[in-house]
């Protein structure tokens, strides 16, 4: 995984819980890294993972919600860090449609070998997507809350479900989304 992924982790957990709580996470998880991270080298997914696991052991806070709450967190950063993605797309629909064949691409070019899922879309009426995600690292969660952060930052009002689930033995998941008006 990116090391993008794992700074913004960092600062996620020390802006909104402490330094103390990063300090006992490392201490607990020894990772390889020790901690010490890039954005642009690639780190185990493991690092990140046993990571997730420690903070919820520490706040008791279950992982599918730490990851949810990071997936928002993260979509926010890479917002403030590459906001021409944003910028470019009128509303909260099209940049989702754009993810795919316009910010991977770009993210391609930024970052080498990113290992990104794959996300195919279907807009059945003008206020409802469905996406189908798919990937070998089943982190559907974690694009919940890029999602759930795109609608913040769209100021949009939505409806998310999440019916099939790779974790469920599916070979993809799909997201129903619908802008509520």
């Amino acid at each position: 995984m990116k090391g993008i992924v794992f700074t913004t982790f960092n600062d996620m957990v020390e802006q909104q819980i402490g330094i103390d709580v990063w300090d006992r996470i490392l201490d607990s998880v020894k990772p390889e890294s020790e901690g010490i991270y890039t954005s642009v080298e690639d780190f185990p997914d493991e690092e990140l993972i046993a990571m997730v696991g420690e903070l919820s052991t520490i706040t008791g806070t279950p992982v599918l919600d730490l990851v949810r709450a990071f997936g928002q967190y993260l979509f926010h950063a890479l917002a403030m860090r590459h906001p021409v993605f944003v910028e470019e797309k009128p509303d909260f629909i099209e940049f989702l449609k754009s993810i795919e064949d316009v910010i991977h691409k770009e993210v391609k070019k930024l970052y080498p070998n990113p290992n990104l899922p794959s996300l195919q879309w279907e807009q059945p009426e003008e206020n409802r997507l469905i996406m189908f995600y798919r990937s070998p690292r089943k982190l559907c969660h974690l694009a919940e809350g890029l999602i759930k952060g795109a609608a913040e930052q769209y100021g949009v009002d939505y409806s998310f479900a999440h019916p099939i689930c790779m974790h469920d033995g599916h070979d993809h998941c799909r997201f129903e989304i619908r802008v509520n008006e």
